[in-house]
């Protein structure tokens, strides 16, 4: 095993779990290895205190005459729960054929970590960077980065830069260069009907009695059509129409209707009436349901009357969809569709707009160059369905636009157990960052 695996195993070891209050020295610990990597490579470091975990920086001697790059990042995980679904220790890196098997492995510290040993080498080759870099790798991405959009707007000096670059994203397949220019945006909420003030008997009085799961499921069944267009109104009323480009772009891709069924093993697909899968997923909005609950859900039967049933629902947006419009343009459709002999109590969630960038602009076409460079093939152009809400939060306060430069498989299972990341794809990032630099103080 490279020198290099071995110091990026030891990285994957630290159980950095944001989430859960156990790992709270984990993630503090794993920010400090951080800061003896970057200290290592000669680079400025600086831990900053959050409310929560801790921001590190590591900054380049910056010199006048070059541009600056931010290169962002997250050490934080998610939980390994079902922990009896992983095939190995989840925080145990293990080797099997090229795949590196540990939480953490793709999202987002193989990712990130590639930019480090990237930077590394070429100040090991070189003494110098091209450009100026600065690091910002935060603990608190899988829990919504509570503190980051503050620290951003805190530091906005110091943190001045041209173009930002972030590998938190996914490939297209193995092998195919892929930078993604666009993200969805996102807003949350849950509902929830109240009924009678217990659970009643089903046969005593059912019939005349609202039935709070019932009333619950007519409201998610309100929200489609049956061409899975969605039915609040207002809720299409910003939306950026695909460029044709675009679609002729993602048409020429491997078959996006057979790769979304092999990945998820659904029977068949179902949307939005008129798109292709790939279209639906990264360049349209949604209305998913995330969770519903309510009466008895033990085994066998027990006849009740809920008292009380809810949803979690949660819209995915696209360029110039207000999160917070829709939201309550959601919540007015609920409010109508309720009866008036049921109580409706909704609770916001968490939101966040979507991101594009013109990919065909000097730091796109730079990032293209570096892309080709790496994997020796023309990159592909793409959305995701995905959101990172921080992104938009650097446009807004630094200025900047993200290159979104995925290193991530479809297949490597992120948030769920058997979390992978290819050597290859790790020793690509490594050459992709050393190129992208590069590239970009080429100008």
């Amino acid at each position: 095993m490279t020198p290099q695996l071995t110091e990026f195993f030891d990285f994957l070891r630290y159980p950095s779990i944001s989430t859960d209050s156990k790992h709270r020295d984990d993630v503090r610990a794993c920010g400090d290895y951080l800061i003896r990597k970057f200290n290592d490579m000669g680079l400025k470091t600086e831990l900053h205190e959050t409310p929560g975990h801790p921001i590190v920086i590591a900054r380049s001697k910056p010199k006048p005459d070059r541009p600056t790059v931010l290169i962002y990042g997250h050490y934080d995980v998610q939980p390994v729960d079902p922990v009896d679904e992983w095939d190995t220790d989840p925080f145990e890196p293990t080797l099997k054929g090229d795949k590196i098997f540990c939480r953490g492995a793709t999202d987002n510290k193989g990712q990130h970590y590639a930019h480090i040993l990237g930077v590394e080498e070429t100040l090991k080759a070189h003494g110098d960077l091209p450009v100026n870099v600065i690091f910002l790798i935060e603990g608190e991405e899988e829990i919504g980065s509570p503190n980051l959009a503050p620290f951003l707007a805190q530091h906005q000096a110091d943190l001045a830069c041209d173009i930002c670059a972030v590998s938190d994203t996914g490939m297209i397949g193995p092998g195919i260069p892929t930078l993604t220019y666009g993200l969805r945006g996102i807003a949350c909420l849950e509902f929830k009907i109240h009924g009678p003030s217990l659970d009643l008997h089903s046969g005593v009085y059912g019939g005349a009695v609202p039935n709070p799961a019932t009333i619950v499921s007519r409201i998610i069944a309100s929200l489609h059509n049956d061409e899975g267009i969605i039915q609040v109104p207002g809720f299409y009323d910003s939306v950026v129409p695909l460029e044709a480009w675009e679609r002729e772009m993602w048409a020429s891709l491997p078959d996006g209707d057979a790769a979304t069924l092999a990945e998820t093993g659904a029977p068949g697909l179902w949307g939005e009436a008129g798109y292709t899968a790939l279209e639906q997923r990264w360049g349209r909005p949604t209305a998913e349901v995330n969770g519903v609950g309510g009466g008895y859900q033990g085994e066998g039967s027990k006849t009740v009357i809920p008292r009380e049933a809810m949803a979690k629902l949660s819209f995915r947006l696209v360029p110039d969809q207000d999160p917070k419009k829709i939201l309550k343009l959601a919540q007015a459709h609920l409010e109508q569709h309720c009866p008036d002999s049921c109580r409706l109590e909704v609770e916001l969630g968490h939101d966040g707009p979507a991101y594009v960038m013109d990919p065909h602009s000097s730091h796109g076409k730079a990032a293209q160059r570096a892309l080709q460079r790496a994997f020796e093939d023309e990159p592909r152009l793409i959305r995701e369905g995905g959101s990172i809400p921080i992104i938009q939060s650097i446009k807004d306060t630094l200025g900047v636009d993200t290159l979104l430069l995925g290193l991530a498989l479809p297949d490597c299972q992120i948030h769920a157990p058997n979390e992978s990341f290819t050597v290859t794809n790790f020793e690509a990032g490594i050459r992709l960052n050393r190129a992208l630099l590069e590239e970009l103080g080429n100008g």
